[in-house]
């Protein structure tokens, strides 16, 4: 079939919509029409330095409504409202422990540009065209496989829902899933983006006694305490470790670093206790740490989270939940850019004037 999208054929370039062809779903697959996709760090990134074969259709945080299932899928039907995930096998040892975000095959299903198969459901002529984790939904359709679709309640508004397949999934998925931080201690956040404020919705769903916003930026700063942050820090005016242990009395059991700036990294490592948890979700270039002083000797541990080690079928829906509860405000986050503004959309997330820019598409 013939669709809208936006192809990337080099890197760096400005984007523009085209057309495309979409084969059709095969047993196994879903064809979704996009109604909307979030823009996240990580399409700039697909974008400007070719982390995926190009050309390539971009986007990976779609939601939309289900238009066709191939024969063997069971999960959803025609008509069903779905958020898209990343890709997983399904089969290797740890999605089969239920850790599908570390599936041993991720990174060529998600950035490698084709499905398990080799092949790719997109083209333009003879072109066969990149996906982009397993979705590429920034586009009017798209064809994925059934385990990257999550079935979603049709009475929340779909453009608000995308980011949830990633950044927010990622953020408040590593406190709940992987931090699980215990009633009454204390929590800091480094970064007041998407990413880190979906960080504090989830924190302050788990009644820790102190959850600390670090930041750069005022406005985010005070967004940070509208959705449950207890204290912040701006960290060009205050010392982060000295006001962490100040407000703590001693340090936090548990941090989580979206910056990936690696002074940020260190101050987040000495701001805990002993036998405190940092965990690593930004992209974060290599930098000196000495293990002994920093890490051993003080029973710290440093951990990395991918998709904060979601389920995307099981937490996803709980996510929508409390967001229907008033518990998880997304709403707070999201501004709304018509497809031919996707551009825009990239310029304002890069310049930070915009937390979850999110593309109506259909």
């Amino acid at each position: 079939m013939k669709i809208k999208a936006v192809v990337t054929h080099q890197q760096g370039e400005t984007l523009r919509i085209e057309d495309a062809e979409l084969r059709e779903p095969r047993e196994d697959e879903v064809l979704v029409k996009i109604v909307a996709t979030g823009v996240c760090h990580t399409d700039a990134l697909g974008r400007d330095i070719g982390m995926t074969p190009y050309p390539v259709v971009l986007g990976h945080e779609g939601a939309g409504i289900v238009e066709k299932t191939g024969e063997f899928v069971t999960s959803v039907e025609p008509g069903d409202h779905v958020v898209l995930s990343f890709a997983y096998c399904n089969h290797c040892v740890n999605c089969l422990k239920g850790h599908p975000a570390n599936c041993v095959s991720s990174g060529s299903l998600n950035f490698g540009g084709r499905f398990a198969d080799h092949t790719t459901p997109l083209r333009q002529g003879d072109q066969e065209l990149s996906t982009f984790f397993g979705q590429a939904s920034f586009a009017t359709y798209s064809v994925v496989k059934e385990t990257s679709v999550v079935k979603v309640d049709k009475d929340v508004d779909l453009t608000l829902l995308g980011g949830l397949g990633c950044g927010l999934q990622t953020g408040s998925g590593t406190v709940l899933n992987r931090l699980k931080p215990e009633f009454g201690t204390s929590i800091v956040i480094y970064g007041a983006g998407a990413v880190g404020l979906s960080a504090i919705m989830g924190a302050k769903l788990t009644g820790c006694a102190n959850i600390i916003a670090v930041d750069i930026h005022d406005n985010r700063l005070a967004l940070a305490k509208e959705l449950g942050a207890t204290h912040t820090i701006n960290s060009q005016t205050e010392d982060i470790e000295e006001r962490i242990k100040e407000i703590t009395g001693g340090g936090a059991e548990y941090g989580l670093d979206t910056t990936g700036v690696p002074s940020v990294v260190r101050a987040a490592l000495r701001a805990l206790i002993p036998m405190g948890t940092l965990a690593v979700v930004g992209l974060t270039p290599e930098m000196p740490i000495d293990i002994h002083a920093e890490i051993m000797s003080v029973s710290k541990s440093l951990i990395g989270v991918v998709e904060g080690d979601s389920v995307p079928q099981l937490f996803i829906p709980r996510l929508v939940s409390f967001y229907k509860q008033g518990r998880f405000p997304i709403d707070k986050l999201v501004k709304c850019y018509d497809f031919e503004d996707i551009n825009q959309a990239f310029a304002d997330s890069a310049n930070g004037s915009v937390i979850k820019p999110v593309v109506k598409i259909g």
